[in-house]
Protein backbone atom coordinates (compact mmCIF):
# COMPACT_ATOMS: atom_id res chain seq x y z
CA UNK A 1 0.00 0.00 0.00
CA UNK A 2 1.45 3.34 -1.04
CA UNK A 3 -1.61 5.52 -0.49
CA UNK A 4 -1.54 6.94 3.06
CA UNK A 5 -4.74 7.60 4.95
CA UNK A 6 -6.62 10.90 4.75
CA UNK A 7 -9.13 9.54 7.29
CA UNK A 8 -9.42 11.58 10.53
CA UNK A 9 -11.74 9.20 12.36
CA UNK A 10 -10.92 9.17 16.08
CA UNK A 11 -9.08 12.50 15.86
CA UNK A 12 -9.98 15.64 17.78
CA UNK A 13 -9.59 19.05 16.17
CA UNK A 14 -9.74 22.64 17.41
CA UNK A 15 -10.59 25.39 14.92
CA UNK A 16 -10.53 29.09 15.74
CA UNK A 17 -12.71 31.52 13.84
CA UNK A 18 -15.03 28.57 13.20
CA UNK A 19 -18.31 30.47 13.00
CA UNK A 20 -18.09 31.85 9.49
CA UNK A 21 -16.39 31.68 6.12
CA UNK A 22 -13.12 29.78 5.86
CA UNK A 23 -13.13 28.62 9.50
CA UNK A 24 -16.65 27.24 9.23
CA UNK A 25 -15.77 25.39 6.03
CA UNK A 26 -12.60 23.93 7.55
CA UNK A 27 -14.42 22.78 10.69
CA UNK A 28 -17.13 21.04 8.66
CA UNK A 29 -14.55 19.55 6.29
CA UNK A 30 -12.51 18.08 9.16
CA UNK A 31 -15.72 16.56 10.51
CA UNK A 32 -16.55 15.10 7.09
CA UNK A 33 -13.10 13.46 7.21
CA UNK A 34 -14.04 11.92 10.57
CA UNK A 35 -12.79 14.28 13.28
CA UNK A 36 -14.65 15.60 16.29
CA UNK A 37 -14.29 19.39 16.29
CA UNK A 38 -14.09 22.04 19.01
CA UNK A 39 -15.33 25.35 17.64
CA UNK A 40 -13.88 28.66 18.82
CA UNK A 41 -15.01 32.20 17.96
CA UNK A 42 -16.48 35.18 19.77
CA UNK A 43 -20.04 34.82 18.44
CA UNK A 44 -21.82 31.86 20.04
CA UNK A 45 -24.75 31.96 17.62
CA UNK A 46 -22.45 31.40 14.64
CA UNK A 47 -20.68 28.54 16.42
CA UNK A 48 -23.99 26.84 17.18
CA UNK A 49 -24.91 26.93 13.49
CA UNK A 50 -21.59 25.31 12.53
CA UNK A 51 -22.05 22.79 15.34
CA UNK A 52 -25.52 21.79 14.12
CA UNK A 53 -24.13 20.98 10.66
CA UNK A 54 -21.33 18.86 12.14
CA UNK A 55 -23.58 16.99 14.56
CA UNK A 56 -25.84 15.98 11.67
CA UNK A 57 -22.80 14.16 10.30
CA UNK A 58 -22.65 12.14 13.52
CA UNK A 59 -19.57 13.87 14.91
CA UNK A 60 -19.13 15.43 18.33
CA UNK A 61 -18.57 19.15 18.75
CA UNK A 62 -17.76 21.59 21.52
CA UNK A 63 -19.06 25.14 21.23
CA UNK A 64 -16.55 27.39 22.99
CA UNK A 65 -17.20 31.14 22.70
CA UNK A 66 -13.67 32.53 22.97
CA UNK A 67 -11.81 35.76 22.38
CA UNK A 68 -8.57 34.20 21.15
CA UNK A 69 -6.65 37.43 21.78
CA UNK A 70 -7.07 36.86 25.54
CA UNK A 71 -4.69 34.38 27.20
CA UNK A 72 -7.10 33.36 29.96
CA UNK A 73 -9.89 32.57 27.50
CA UNK A 74 -7.53 30.60 25.23
CA UNK A 75 -6.26 28.60 28.22
CA UNK A 76 -9.77 27.92 29.50
CA UNK A 77 -11.05 26.75 26.11
CA UNK A 78 -8.10 24.40 25.56
CA UNK A 79 -8.60 23.05 29.09
CA UNK A 80 -12.27 22.35 28.31
CA UNK A 81 -11.29 20.37 25.22
CA UNK A 82 -8.88 18.27 27.30
CA UNK A 83 -11.48 17.81 30.03
CA UNK A 84 -14.07 16.55 27.50
CA UNK A 85 -11.91 14.64 25.02
CA UNK A 86 -8.55 14.13 26.71
CA UNK A 87 -6.41 15.19 23.74
CA UNK A 88 -5.90 17.56 20.83
CA UNK A 89 -4.73 16.01 17.58
CA UNK A 90 -5.28 18.95 15.22
CA UNK A 91 -5.23 22.71 15.72
CA UNK A 92 -6.23 25.11 12.95
CA UNK A 93 -5.45 28.76 13.69
CA UNK A 94 -7.89 30.52 11.41
CA UNK A 95 -9.02 33.56 13.43
CA UNK A 96 -8.12 36.73 11.57
CA UNK A 97 -9.22 40.21 10.57
CA UNK A 98 -8.11 43.23 8.61
CA UNK A 99 -8.52 46.99 8.47
CA UNK A 100 -7.53 48.19 5.01
CA UNK A 101 -5.71 51.39 5.99
CA UNK A 102 -2.92 52.93 3.96
CA UNK A 103 0.47 52.91 5.70
CA UNK A 104 0.43 56.64 6.48
CA UNK A 105 -3.10 56.39 7.88
CA UNK A 106 -2.80 53.24 10.04
CA UNK A 107 -3.23 54.00 13.74
CA UNK A 108 -1.58 52.41 16.75
CA UNK A 109 -4.95 50.97 17.73
CA UNK A 110 -5.40 49.35 14.31
CA UNK A 111 -1.87 47.94 14.44
CA UNK A 112 -2.46 46.34 17.83
CA UNK A 113 -5.89 44.95 16.98
CA UNK A 114 -4.69 43.28 13.78
CA UNK A 115 -1.50 41.99 15.41
CA UNK A 116 -3.40 40.54 18.37
CA UNK A 117 -6.05 38.85 16.21
CA UNK A 118 -3.88 37.50 13.40
CA UNK A 119 -0.57 36.73 15.09
CA UNK A 120 -0.70 36.77 18.88
CA UNK A 121 -3.81 34.58 18.97
CA UNK A 122 -2.18 31.96 16.73
CA UNK A 123 0.90 31.88 18.95
CA UNK A 124 -1.11 31.54 22.15
CA UNK A 125 -3.32 28.83 20.69
CA UNK A 126 -0.25 26.97 19.39
CA UNK A 127 1.52 27.33 22.71
CA UNK A 128 -1.42 26.01 24.72
CA UNK A 129 -2.13 23.11 22.34
CA UNK A 130 1.58 22.40 21.85
CA UNK A 131 2.04 21.91 25.60
CA UNK A 132 -0.72 19.32 25.59
CA UNK A 133 0.66 17.52 22.55
CA UNK A 134 4.13 17.38 24.10
CA UNK A 135 2.96 16.33 27.57
CA UNK A 136 0.73 13.57 26.20
CA UNK A 137 3.51 12.42 23.84
CA UNK A 138 0.87 12.04 21.15
CA UNK A 139 2.22 14.49 18.61
CA UNK A 140 -0.18 16.48 16.52
CA UNK A 141 -0.81 18.77 13.58
CA UNK A 142 -0.92 22.57 13.78
CA UNK A 143 -2.05 24.50 10.71
CA UNK A 144 -1.93 28.30 10.51
CA UNK A 145 -4.08 30.11 7.98
CA UNK A 146 -1.74 32.71 6.53
CA UNK A 147 -2.17 34.53 3.20
CA UNK A 148 -0.49 35.24 -0.10
CA UNK A 149 -0.11 38.73 1.42
CA UNK A 150 2.67 37.29 3.57
CA UNK A 151 4.63 36.47 0.40
CA UNK A 152 3.88 39.25 -2.09
CA UNK A 153 2.98 42.93 -1.73
CA UNK A 154 -0.75 43.53 -2.08
CA UNK A 155 -3.23 46.31 -1.37
CA UNK A 156 -4.56 44.49 1.69
CA UNK A 157 -2.46 46.83 3.86
CA UNK A 158 0.93 46.80 5.52
CA UNK A 159 -0.21 45.70 8.98
CA UNK A 160 -2.14 42.69 7.66
CA UNK A 161 0.80 41.75 5.44
CA UNK A 162 3.22 41.99 8.36
CA UNK A 163 1.09 39.64 10.47
CA UNK A 164 0.84 37.05 7.71
CA UNK A 165 4.56 37.14 6.91
CA UNK A 166 5.29 36.76 10.62
CA UNK A 167 2.82 33.88 10.86
CA UNK A 168 4.64 32.05 8.08
CA UNK A 169 8.00 32.54 9.81
CA UNK A 170 6.52 31.49 13.16
CA UNK A 171 5.35 28.30 11.44
CA UNK A 172 8.95 27.48 10.47
CA UNK A 173 10.38 28.09 13.94
CA UNK A 174 7.68 26.10 15.74
CA UNK A 175 8.16 23.25 13.27
CA UNK A 176 11.89 23.27 14.01
CA UNK A 177 11.42 23.32 17.80
CA UNK A 178 8.54 20.86 18.06
CA UNK A 179 9.36 18.32 15.38
CA UNK A 180 11.19 16.20 17.95
CA UNK A 181 7.87 15.83 19.78
CA UNK A 182 6.04 14.57 16.69
CA UNK A 183 4.29 17.89 16.14
CA UNK A 184 3.96 19.04 12.54
CA UNK A 185 3.43 22.77 12.03
CA UNK A 186 2.46 24.12 8.62
CA UNK A 187 0.60 27.06 7.17
CA UNK A 188 -1.71 27.64 4.23
CA UNK A 189 -1.65 30.81 2.15
CA UNK A 190 -5.00 31.45 0.44
CA UNK A 191 -5.70 33.95 -2.33
CA UNK A 192 -9.30 35.06 -2.87
CA UNK A 193 -12.11 32.67 -1.93
CA UNK A 194 -15.86 33.17 -1.97
CA UNK A 195 -16.86 33.94 1.62
CA UNK A 196 -19.21 36.41 3.35
CA UNK A 197 -16.17 38.62 4.12
CA UNK A 198 -15.12 38.89 0.47
CA UNK A 199 -18.63 39.21 -0.93
CA UNK A 200 -18.54 43.01 -1.33
CA UNK A 201 -15.07 43.03 -2.86
CA UNK A 202 -15.97 40.31 -5.33
CA UNK A 203 -19.08 42.21 -6.36
CA UNK A 204 -16.79 44.83 -7.91
CA UNK A 205 -16.17 43.70 -11.50
CA UNK A 206 -13.05 45.85 -11.92
CA UNK A 207 -11.57 44.47 -8.68
CA UNK A 208 -12.27 40.89 -9.77
CA UNK A 209 -10.69 41.54 -13.16
CA UNK A 210 -7.52 42.75 -11.39
CA UNK A 211 -7.49 39.52 -9.35
CA UNK A 212 -7.99 37.28 -12.35
CA UNK A 213 -5.29 39.09 -14.32
CA UNK A 214 -2.64 37.71 -11.93
CA UNK A 215 -4.27 34.32 -11.31
CA UNK A 216 -3.17 31.67 -13.82
CA UNK A 217 -6.30 29.57 -13.23
CA UNK A 218 -8.43 32.66 -14.03
CA UNK A 219 -11.05 32.18 -11.35
CA UNK A 220 -11.82 32.80 -7.67
CA UNK A 221 -11.30 29.87 -5.30
CA UNK A 222 -14.12 27.74 -3.92
CA UNK A 223 -14.01 26.83 -0.21
CA UNK A 224 -13.78 23.03 -0.72
CA UNK A 225 -10.53 23.69 -2.60
CA UNK A 226 -9.10 25.17 0.61
CA UNK A 227 -10.50 22.48 2.89
CA UNK A 228 -8.76 19.68 0.95
CA UNK A 229 -5.23 20.92 1.73
CA UNK A 230 -6.16 21.34 5.42
CA UNK A 231 -7.36 17.73 5.60
CA UNK A 232 -4.17 16.58 3.85
CA UNK A 233 -1.93 18.38 6.35
CA UNK A 234 -4.06 17.10 9.25
CA UNK A 235 -3.89 13.46 8.19
CA UNK A 236 -1.32 10.68 7.92
CA UNK A 237 -0.83 11.76 4.32
CA UNK A 238 0.92 14.88 5.60
CA UNK A 239 3.12 13.17 8.22
CA UNK A 240 6.42 14.12 6.55
CA UNK A 241 5.49 17.73 5.80
CA UNK A 242 6.40 20.38 8.35
CA UNK A 243 7.49 24.01 8.43
CA UNK A 244 5.95 24.68 5.02
CA UNK A 245 3.49 27.19 3.62
CA UNK A 246 1.20 25.70 1.00
CA UNK A 247 -0.18 28.46 -1.22
CA UNK A 248 -3.71 27.68 -2.34
CA UNK A 249 -3.90 30.54 -4.75
CA UNK A 250 -4.66 29.44 -8.29
CA UNK A 251 -0.99 30.04 -9.08
CA UNK A 252 -0.98 33.73 -8.11
CA UNK A 253 2.28 33.68 -6.15
CA UNK A 254 4.33 32.33 -9.05
CA UNK A 255 4.49 35.87 -10.40
CA UNK A 256 2.57 38.34 -8.19
CA UNK A 257 1.41 41.69 -9.47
Amino acid sequence: MFLPSFDLKGKTAVVSGAGRGIGRAIAIGLAEAGADVALLARTEEDLKETSSVIEKLGNKTLVLPTDVTKRDQVHNSVSKVISEWGKIDILVNNAGMNIRSKALEATDEEWQKIMDTNLKSAFMMSQEAGKIMKEHESGGKIINIASVAGQVALRTGVVYAATKAALMQMTKVLAMEWGQHGINVNSIGPWYFKTPLTEKLLADEEYVNDILAVTPLKRIGELPELVGPVVFLSSEAGNYVTGQTLFVDGGMTIHGF
